[in-house]
């Protein structure tokens, strides 16, 4: 599962990967600095506390995306 959203930061999308075939779980920020995960949840909380809705150009988007993660938490 993947996710590409712009956000008002920086040029290049926030990529979240979620894969978990491989444990890769890991979000490239616009700034292309990254943090990687051991798990779902981890990203989850570290995306809660870190991101917000309006950080994004669509606000819609993000809140899309953490619907989808919460499968999950």
């Amino acid at each position: 599962m993947e996710f590409s959203l712009n956000s008002f930061d920086g040029a290049l999308p926030v990529e979240v990967t979620v894969d978990e075939d491989n444990g890769r779980y890991m979000i490239r920020k616009s700034d292309t600095s990254g943090e990687y995960f051991n798990t779902p949840v981890e990203m989850i909380k570290w995306m809660r506390a870190n991101f917000k809705a309006d950080d994004f150009c669509i606000p819609s988007q993000f809140n899309e995306m953490m619907e989808s993660l919460a499968q999950f938490e």
